[in-house]
Protein backbone atom coordinates (compact mmCIF):
# COMPACT_ATOMS: atom_id res chain seq x y z
CA UNK A 1 0.00 0.00 0.00
CA UNK A 2 1.27 3.37 -0.58
CA UNK A 3 1.79 5.92 1.88
CA UNK A 4 -0.61 8.69 1.09
CA UNK A 5 0.72 11.32 3.79
CA UNK A 6 2.39 13.54 1.00
CA UNK A 7 -0.22 13.93 -1.22
CA UNK A 8 -0.97 17.54 -0.72
CA UNK A 9 2.70 18.18 -1.65
CA UNK A 10 2.55 16.20 -4.25
CA UNK A 11 -0.29 17.55 -5.59
CA UNK A 12 1.04 20.99 -5.41
CA UNK A 13 4.11 19.86 -7.13
CA UNK A 14 2.16 18.08 -9.98
CA UNK A 15 0.24 21.77 -10.45
CA UNK A 16 3.38 23.42 -10.48
CA UNK A 17 4.77 21.31 -13.42
CA UNK A 18 1.67 21.45 -14.95
CA UNK A 19 1.44 25.10 -14.88
CA UNK A 20 4.83 25.27 -15.82
CA UNK A 21 4.19 23.44 -19.01
CA UNK A 22 2.55 26.31 -20.73
CA UNK A 23 1.15 25.21 -23.97
CA UNK A 24 5.31 24.69 -25.06
CA UNK A 25 4.34 20.74 -25.64
CA UNK A 26 4.75 20.24 -29.85
CA UNK A 27 3.37 17.54 -31.04
CA UNK A 28 4.60 15.91 -34.56
CA UNK A 29 1.30 14.08 -35.24
CA UNK A 30 -0.80 17.30 -35.80
CA UNK A 31 2.10 19.92 -36.14
CA UNK A 32 0.58 22.23 -33.57
CA UNK A 33 1.39 22.73 -30.14
CA UNK A 34 -1.13 20.69 -27.40
CA UNK A 35 -2.20 22.94 -24.40
CA UNK A 36 -2.44 21.78 -20.91
CA UNK A 37 -5.03 23.67 -19.38
CA UNK A 38 -7.21 23.33 -16.15
CA UNK A 39 -9.64 20.91 -17.50
CA UNK A 40 -6.47 18.21 -17.86
CA UNK A 41 -5.26 18.17 -14.87
CA UNK A 42 -9.02 18.35 -13.29
CA UNK A 43 -9.26 15.20 -14.87
CA UNK A 44 -6.18 13.97 -13.38
CA UNK A 45 -7.97 14.17 -9.72
CA UNK A 46 -11.84 14.04 -10.85
CA UNK A 47 -13.63 10.92 -12.57
CA UNK A 48 -15.78 13.49 -13.13
CA UNK A 49 -17.42 16.94 -11.89
CA UNK A 50 -18.50 14.88 -8.82
CA UNK A 51 -16.56 12.03 -8.51
CA UNK A 52 -12.78 12.39 -7.21
CA UNK A 53 -10.04 9.53 -8.25
CA UNK A 54 -8.79 7.47 -6.17
CA UNK A 55 -5.78 8.85 -4.33
CA UNK A 56 -3.27 6.23 -5.22
CA UNK A 57 -4.06 6.38 -8.77
CA UNK A 58 -4.15 10.33 -8.67
CA UNK A 59 0.08 10.01 -7.07
CA UNK A 60 -0.04 7.58 -10.40
CA UNK A 61 -1.05 10.46 -12.35
CA UNK A 62 0.70 12.98 -10.95
CA UNK A 63 4.01 10.94 -11.13
CA UNK A 64 3.73 10.24 -14.84
CA UNK A 65 2.87 13.70 -16.74
CA UNK A 66 6.95 14.45 -17.30
CA UNK A 67 6.24 10.93 -19.39
CA UNK A 68 2.92 12.38 -20.75
CA UNK A 69 4.53 15.34 -21.74
CA UNK A 70 7.62 13.32 -23.46
CA UNK A 71 5.57 11.28 -25.49
CA UNK A 72 3.87 13.96 -26.98
CA UNK A 73 7.06 15.50 -27.86
CA UNK A 74 8.23 12.27 -29.51
CA UNK A 75 5.01 10.31 -30.69
CA UNK A 76 4.40 10.99 -34.96
CA UNK A 77 1.48 8.72 -34.97
CA UNK A 78 -1.56 7.87 -32.60
CA UNK A 79 -3.01 4.33 -32.07
CA UNK A 80 -6.49 4.83 -30.95
CA UNK A 81 -8.92 7.75 -32.05
CA UNK A 82 -13.05 8.22 -30.92
CA UNK A 83 -15.07 10.74 -32.26
CA UNK A 84 -18.49 11.38 -30.61
CA UNK A 85 -21.11 14.02 -29.92
CA UNK A 86 -21.72 15.27 -25.92
CA UNK A 87 -23.89 17.78 -24.52
CA UNK A 88 -21.81 20.80 -23.03
CA UNK A 89 -23.55 23.84 -20.25
CA UNK A 90 -22.49 26.83 -21.10
CA UNK A 91 -23.29 30.42 -20.83
CA UNK A 92 -25.24 32.67 -23.91
CA UNK A 93 -27.10 35.71 -23.01
CA UNK A 94 -26.79 34.72 -18.72
CA UNK A 95 -28.72 31.75 -19.43
CA UNK A 96 -27.17 28.68 -18.78
CA UNK A 97 -28.21 26.62 -22.29
CA UNK A 98 -27.12 22.93 -23.12
CA UNK A 99 -25.41 22.87 -26.87
CA UNK A 100 -23.93 19.60 -28.60
CA UNK A 101 -20.45 19.24 -29.71
CA UNK A 102 -18.37 16.85 -31.68
CA UNK A 103 -15.96 15.69 -29.42
CA UNK A 104 -12.25 13.68 -30.98
CA UNK A 105 -10.06 12.17 -28.76
CA UNK A 106 -6.75 10.57 -29.70
CA UNK A 107 -4.42 7.95 -27.72
CA UNK A 108 -1.46 7.84 -28.45
CA UNK A 109 0.43 4.73 -26.57
CA UNK A 110 4.23 3.46 -25.93
CA UNK A 111 6.30 2.49 -23.22
CA UNK A 112 8.43 5.52 -22.18
CA UNK A 113 11.35 4.15 -19.82
CA UNK A 114 10.17 0.99 -18.88
CA UNK A 115 6.44 2.53 -17.98
CA UNK A 116 3.37 1.67 -20.59
CA UNK A 117 1.17 4.62 -20.66
CA UNK A 118 -1.59 6.08 -22.79
CA UNK A 119 -1.93 9.58 -23.06
CA UNK A 120 -5.12 10.85 -24.35
CA UNK A 121 -5.15 14.05 -26.20
CA UNK A 122 -8.81 16.00 -26.56
CA UNK A 123 -10.44 18.65 -29.14
CA UNK A 124 -13.85 19.89 -28.70
CA UNK A 125 -15.97 21.26 -31.89
CA UNK A 126 -13.73 22.33 -35.04
CA UNK A 127 -12.54 25.14 -34.35
CA UNK A 128 -11.48 23.63 -30.77
CA UNK A 129 -7.74 23.83 -29.49
CA UNK A 130 -6.16 20.08 -29.40
CA UNK A 131 -5.85 19.46 -25.19
CA UNK A 132 -4.33 17.50 -22.88
CA UNK A 133 -7.30 15.02 -21.20
CA UNK A 134 -5.27 12.08 -19.75
CA UNK A 135 -2.88 9.81 -18.53
CA UNK A 136 -3.38 6.41 -18.25
CA UNK A 137 -1.21 4.35 -16.37
CA UNK A 138 -0.44 0.70 -16.98
CA UNK A 139 -4.03 -0.56 -17.95
CA UNK A 140 -4.58 -4.12 -19.16
CA UNK A 141 -5.99 -4.20 -23.04
CA UNK A 142 -8.47 -7.09 -22.36
CA UNK A 143 -11.79 -4.69 -22.33
CA UNK A 144 -13.85 -4.75 -24.96
CA UNK A 145 -13.81 -0.95 -25.44
CA UNK A 146 -10.29 -1.50 -26.25
CA UNK A 147 -10.10 -4.27 -28.69
CA UNK A 148 -10.05 -3.22 -32.64
CA UNK A 149 -11.31 -6.00 -34.73
CA UNK A 150 -9.98 -4.46 -37.89
CA UNK A 151 -7.49 -6.14 -40.47
CA UNK A 152 -6.04 -5.06 -43.66
CA UNK A 153 -3.69 -8.30 -44.11
CA UNK A 154 -4.36 -10.48 -46.76
CA UNK A 155 -3.78 -14.33 -45.98
CA UNK A 156 -3.23 -15.70 -42.56
CA UNK A 157 0.20 -13.95 -40.81
CA UNK A 158 -0.31 -17.39 -38.65
CA UNK A 159 0.70 -19.64 -41.66
CA UNK A 160 2.96 -17.13 -43.61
Amino acid sequence: MEDLSNYEKLKADADNYYNGINNKIHSPIFNEYISFNAEGFNHIIYKNSRTERERPSQIMRFKLLPLACKLVQLSTTFQEYEETIKNFNVKRHKKRVSISQSVKYWGIIAIIDSRKIKVILRKIGENGKIHFWSIVPAWTTNKYRDVKFITTMKGSPEED
